[in-house]
């Protein structure tokens, strides 16, 4: 499977692989709320996050050839959401979360508190397209960036908002660090690291 760095102009595509790969995330169920049609809310959610990356002079954000997966990675110390992103994302996140808007930046705001500082490229989000999910599609969009923070002797972090996929970045290096509360009644976030081989 081809893995490469996504294009801005595939930013819908991309888009519609991440919230395919999110319509049964527990935590993003909870941020939107219980009624939300959540597919196509990741849908709009998705584009202005992809948007304000793939602006960046150097993004890491990767696509399959195919579309079945996407990747946004961080570069090392810039994790961090710049102000100015936050406002370009913004009518975005207001158009997916609408009234769970303080919900999804309150359980934000806890996730990004426990950010470890050290150095280390940072997996914001890793996504499957549901018809393609089992089939070795998120190895493969992972398999470059962990190469790479291999070589340069760095560590990787992320966040899983899914119980289910903890055994999946076990596999990968990756070892639970702690479980965050993301909010009253939400679902807990675990944070991962993965030293470098």
């Amino acid at each position: 499977m081809e893995v490469r760095r996504a294009e801005s102009a595939e930013c819908g595509r991309v888009a519609d692989t991440l919230a395919s790969a999110f319509s049964e995330d527990p935590l993003f169920s909870w941020m939107a709320g219980p009624k939300a049609p959540l597919e196509a809310r990741m849908r709009v959610f998705f584009r202005g996050l992809l948007k304000a990356n793939l602006r960046k002079p150097d993004p890491l954000v990767f696509t399959s050839e195919d579309g079945a997966g996407a990747a946004i990675w961080q570069p090392v110390d810039k994790w961090k959401v710049p102000p100015a992103d936050l406002l370009r994302a913004a009518p975005a996140f207001i158009r997916a979360f609408r009234s769970r808007l303080p919900a999804m930046v309150g359980a934000l705001n806890a996730i990004e508190k426990v950010h470890p500082t050290a150095p280390h490229y940072y997996l914001e989000m890793l996504g499957t397209r549901q018809d393609a999910q089992g089939k070795g599609v998120g190895s493969e969009m992972m398999a470059g960036m962990l190469a790479r923070a291999d070589s340069e002797g760095l560590p990787a972090y992320l966040e899983s908002s899914n119980p289910r996929n903890i055994p999946f970045y076990f596999r990968h290096g990756f070892k639970e660090r702690e479980q965050v509360s993301c909010g009253k009644g939400a679902p807990v976030c675990t944070t991962m690291w993965r030293e470098p081989r």
